[in-house]
């Protein structure tokens, strides 16, 4: 080889080299929280869930995490157009930011937000009782508790666009922390017990007064109570707690797709789906069944304080299996995968890159 041809094969190696270290430089910097001084102001417009995403530091990862898996999530995460569906890894990081902020807050926060969601919930029941009511006067008893149940969503739209802690809506969601061992697993039975606290004492609280409310202002009556609670509780426990599985996995992914969508209206269009399928169904919701069956323990004639508590621990167990196995595991898995393949093509790509400024011997 020439001087001059190996000084020109030399500089033009420097010349890529330089290029390439240029560009890192150049997304290091983008990728530094220093640089957000220097955004644009259109980034104004930007949704909260992206900047957060943008904004991923070290300290939000777990320790046993690489740095190199870090940075691949940190890809995957900002690889999302507005223009476009969110991508399947942006949707499930947004998620696992979600609930490490619900993990950072107070006791009392969650307690106050878990006890609001148990009140505003109450609110699906009452419609559907006085709308009960009023078709059981026209309607054979059970077209009267389908065609009353498609007043489910109401109470579930108020509690997710309001964005108070609904257990089942939050069981997948915070379980992801834990399984990407950010979180540990008792903080996590924690905050499902202080959730699970707050949503039950707030639905006993509302079927205690406005229950009764709804007697005294004839809207039902306490038959009506009685038949609708023999509708939830007039199956064998395994039945119970197999409805209870998949009434928990639609919460689940309710929770998913509240994520995925970018605006109001459809976040309500998909709770009112989801949840309205809940209802139609008879599935067994616990947050909403407690509501249900305490109703007829205070003011019925069939419920006992024995068969309540029952009914209470199989549905609180199988919205959780449904919530955490087939959605929190699932989606997670999936993800892992989606990471794994991300790795392997950067790995490639660094070889090619590094083969290119080799050149050929």
């Amino acid at each position: 080889m020439s001087q001059d041809t190996e000084h020109t094969y030399n500089n033009s190696s420097h010349s890529k080299s330089d290029k390439i270290d240029d560009q890192r430089l150049i997304d290091e910097s983008a990728n530094h929280p220093s640089s957000t001084k220097n955004k644009d102001i259109s980034d104004a417009d930007t949704p909260d869930d992206t900047n957060a995403k943008e904004n991923l530091e070290y300290e939000d990862f777990s320790e046993d995490i690489s740095k190199e898996d870090q940075e691949t999530i940190k890809k995957v995460a900002n690889d999302d157009n507005l223009s476009q569906a969110k991508s399947y890894a942006s949707i499930l990081v947004e998620q696992v930011m979600d609930a490490r902020e619900t993990f950072e807050r107070s006791l009392g926060s969650l307690f106050t937000s878990a006890f609001t969601a148990g009140l505003e919930i109450g609110i699906s029941f009452f419609m559907i009782l006085a709308a009960f009511a009023l078709l059981s006067g026209v309607l054979p008893s059970h077209y009267a508790v389908v065609l009353a149940s498609l007043l489910y969503p109401i109470g579930f739209i108020i509690v997710v666009i309001g964005q108070s802690l609904l257990f089942t809506e939050q069981t997948s969601l915070l379980s992801l922390p834990v399984l990407n061992k950010i979180e540990p697993l008792n903080k996590l039975l924690r905050l499902w017990g202080i959730v699970i606290a707050g949503n039950v004492v707030g639905g006993c609280l509302f079927a205690a007064l406005m229950i009764g409310l709804g007697l005294n202002m004839q809207l039902f009556s306490i038959s009506d109570i009685d038949i609708y609670a023999e509708h939830i509780l007039g199956f064998r426990w395994w039945v119970i707690f197999g409805s209870a599985i998949l009434a928990g996995w639609m919460m689940g992914v309710t929770a998913w797709l509240v994520t995925s969508a970018r605006d109001t209206l459809s976040r309500i269009v998909l709770v009112t789906l989801i949840t309205g399928s809940i209802g139609f169904l008879g599935l067994h919701h616990s947050i909403v069944g407690n509501i249900e069956v305490f109703s007829a323990l205070l003011y019925g004639n069939t419920v006992s304080l024995g068969r309540y508590l029952l009914f209470l621990a199989v549905v609180l167990v199988g919205n959780t299996v449904g919530g955490v196995v087939f959605v929190a595991i699932l989606k997670n898995r999936t993800f892992l995968f989606e990471l794994a393949k991300v790795k392997e093509e950067t790995a490639k790509d660094k070889l090619e890159a590094k083969n290119n400024i080799r050149g050929p011997y």
